[in-house]
């Protein structure tokens, strides 16, 4: 498996440290609001990784951290009245309730960071006695960047070019602007805890180092987040780390690209900031977790409603053509005929080309066009009468449907019952058509009536009027079924 790795800038054959166990610590959200689509991509890339590192039988260790103390959770409980743990723990529970409907996996382990304090005290101290950080009159305490050689290495960033810009703002302490705070000293109406320099709290990058030391052997084999987080989080943490331990934070950095919305940057000041939450209202949350897998992990990502509709159709025709290959699975009549070998090597090909794009840097849109390959084949198998009818058409249908399964599993798409999820798709969509399941069904009754009295006139009108209402009606052996145009 080949990862690109932000550090080298380029891809590079994933090799764990540890044989066949895989430590992977991944930046988890800040707790003081709700979620939203950036938060959702990277929460599923790295549940992809998580599961597809599982399929390849290696034992992993994965790491993601709550970070429940922050100047934006201090000033949310502030807004509101209430304290800073209970604005935290609230949205930590709003998280797991999004992630749960995105179906992404709970990891091994998942810190927080007022339950690790003495950590981050210990790792502020060790810094200080090898020269890496000095205590402020105030009870700051800041890392000395211009002491660890090589900042500035994950980024890219030059720190010549970063002084450029740097300045000390009025009332802080640091020796050189490029210094970041390890501890803050204790504000009025903040909580706080005792330290060797008095009453404090963490920065925000000493908690993600303290954690990743307490729950995995240095280095780690995998660290990931947003791209957002490689500057300066990412890089502040590399610093840190191996200025305590001398040795490599992590070997690979995994970093997921930006989301967009409608091309341009997501901010609330621009009316173009959306939740999870807000888009659940209107989409099934499989059909989110589908588009957030269309686009490689590494590009960017652009966001519209439009896009989560194409996204929308791409998985109604595959849960589609499962509930076509169910219903061939289900008829018990076969024929001993010939079967085109060629079709089991095309089937061949497609399961290897899968496991290739997914080996490829976790190339998920490839992997989705292997699967609809393999679709394509069953169509071609259900269109041909002796095909289908025959022992190798039933074995073809068996493979391809259990292909899909273990494909679903790593993606965490397509586990369900195509029926069921297509219903569901069907109502989902009546909804945002402002169509009304239960009038649908009442008339669908009454035109089966007239057909039954052999009112064609009344049929006829039925149908029509289902279709001035957007409604598109489909008879079968087993009665009429319908869906949204």
């Amino acid at each position: 498996m080949r990862l690109y790795n932000t550090l080298k800038r380029q891809k590079e054959e994933f090799t764990p440290a540890n044989g066949n166990d895989v430590n992977m610590y991944v930046c988890g959200i800040t707790a003081y609001d709700l979620c939203h689509i950036g938060h959702a991509r990277s929460s599923v890339v790295f549940d992809v990784l998580y599961r597809y590192l599982q399929r390849k039988g290696y034992n992993v260790n994965f790491i993601r951290n709550f970070t429940d103390i922050d100047d934006k959770i201090i000033k949310r409980a502030n807004e509101v009245g209430k304290e800073a743990g209970e604005i935290a723990e609230k949205f930590i529970g709003e998280f797991y309730v999004d992630m749960d409907k995105l179906s992404v996996l709970r990891p091994t382990v998942e810190p927080k960071c007022t339950e690790h304090i003495p950590e981050m005290i210990a790792l502020t101290e060790r810094l200080i006695n090898k020269g890496h950080a000095y205590p402020t009159p105030s009870g700051d305490v800041y890392f000395k960047v211009r002491s660890f050689e090589g900042y500035g290495k994950l980024s890219g960033r030059n720190i010549d070019e970063l002084d450029s810009g740097a300045r000390i703002d009025p009332g802080e302490e640091k020796q050189d602007p490029l210094d970041f705070a390890l501890w803050k000293g204790a504000k009025p109406g903040e909580p706080s805890w005792e330290s060797p320099w008095g009453k404090g709290r963490p920065g925000w990058h000493l908690e993600c180092s303290a954690m990743s030391e307490k729950y995995s052997p240095m280095p780690l084999d995998i660290h990931g987040g947003g791209q957002d987080l490689s500057f300066p989080h990412h890089e502040n943490e590399v610093a840190q780390s191996e200025a305590d331990t001398g040795k490599p934070f992590a070997n690979y950095w995994v970093h997921n690209g930006f989301v967009q919305i409608n091309s341009e940057k997501m901010s609330k000041s621009l009316g173009n900031f959306f939740t999870i939450r807000d888009i659940l209202d209107k989409f099934l949350a499989e059909t989110l977790r589908y588009f957030l897998l269309t686009m490689h992990y590494r590009s960017p990502l652009d966001f519209s409603f439009d896009a989560l509709e194409e996204a929308e159709k791409g998985i109604k025709r595959i849960y589609s053509a499962l509930a076509q290959i169910d219903v061939e699975l289900s008829k018990s009549k076969r024929k001993k005929s010939p079967f085109p070998e060629e079709l089991t090597t095309e089937l061949d090909g497609i399961e290897k080309h899968f496991d290739e794009a997914m080996e490829d840097d976790l190339n998920t849109a490839g992997a989705l066009g292997h699967i609809f390959s393999a679709i394509r084949l069953a169509g071609r198998v259900a269109e041909d009468k002796n095909l289908r009818k025959s022992e190798g058409g039933r074995d073809l249908f068996t493979r391809i449907r259990k292909d899909v399964a273990s494909w679903g599993e790593v993606l965490g798409i397509f586990e369900r019952e195509p029926v069921e999820f297509l219903t569901e798709l069907r109502d989902n969509r009546a909804a945002r058509a402002g169509i009304d399941p239960l009038k649908v069904q009442g008339l669908l009754d009454a035109r089966q009536q007239a057909r039954k009295d052999k009112d064609f006139e009344k049929s006829d009108a039925i149908r029509d009027e289902l279709a001035e209402m957007k409604v598109e009606v489909k008879d079968t052996p087993q009665g009429a079924t319908w869906d949204v145009q």
